[in-house]
């Protein structure tokens, strides 16, 4: 996918992006900030992400996307100093850490579903006053290849993953009489802090690492776009497209 945008065409817009401090939302907001976006960069890191504003000149604000007032205060910064929020890419996520059976650890169970979860309810819902208020708004949630198939070696991220997509492609024609589109990206492996871990392994099945700027590039696509409900898978090798999903089965008579 090839976002088929020049910068004039988001220029002096708002955007708001969570775990801005790396990966794909530090990558987002140099690549909205380089075509004339002015941006709202939260992250629970405050060194880092305050880092990331001072080089890009968006405005930090420290978000814990976990909670919903934390979200909801770093969507009145973007009305506060900006006027009003266009856009916004809900893309703070954790790897898990616990599988279910004897080693399960509600602690870490719980944190997952606060940041991969709950952080895009809370930040849809923090969004939707300001872009009803400005006749309409984009917003792409960072789901993952984890959220279209199984996964059998992190089913509590799968699971995380899963309900992302449902709740995407059920808010796609809820919003859309607000004039609200809603769509995921769904990255295979990418280069992130979150493949840290299983970095070596990777590479040493020969699977190939997407780099953050195919990832970014699908991101403003969809923000470009008038697509909404959708969920765009991004391999390597591949051009990013809607996933196809596949009716459900009908009632017989």
């Amino acid at each position: 996918m090839t976002t088929g945008s020049s910068p004039a065409a988001i220029e002096g817009q708002v955007a708001l992006i969570t775990g801005a401090a790396s990966g794909f939302g530090r990558g987002l907001t140099q690549a909205l900030a380089d075509r004339g976006v002015r941006v709202v960069a939260c992250d629970v890191d405050e060194t880092r992400g305050q880092e990331v504003a001072d080089l890009t000149g968006a405005l930090f604000v420290r978000c814990d996307v976990s909670d919903p007032l934390e979200n909801a205060r770093a969507a009145s910064a973007a009305v506060e100093r900006f006027g009003g929020l266009d856009m916004a890419f809900l893309n703070a996520g954790i790897a898990t850490g616990t599988g279910l059976g004897e080693d399960f650890d509600i602690a870490l169970y719980r944190r997952a579903m606060g940041a991969n979860l709950d952080g895009v309810v809370f930040g849809i819902n923090a969004v939707m006053p300001a872009m009803k208020a400005r006749g309409g708004g984009s917003i792409v949630v960072t789901a993952s290849l984890a959220g279209l198939a199984p996964v059998p070696m992190d089913p509590i991220y799968a699971a995380n993953k899963h309900a992302v997509v449902g709740l995407v492609r059920s808010l796609g024609p809820a919003l859309a009489g607000d004039g609200i589109r809603i769509n995921a990206i769904c990255p295979g492996f990418s280069d992130t802090a979150i493949i840290a871990p299983i970095r070596e392994e990777i590479l040493g099945q020969g699977l190939p690492i997407i780099s953050v700027e195919q990832v970014t590039d699908v991101v403003i696509g969809l923000f470009d776009g008038d697509m909404t409900g959708e969920c765009w898978f991004v391999q390597a090798g591949r051009e990013s497209q809607a996933f196809a999903f596949r009716g459900i089965p009908g009632p017989r008579g």
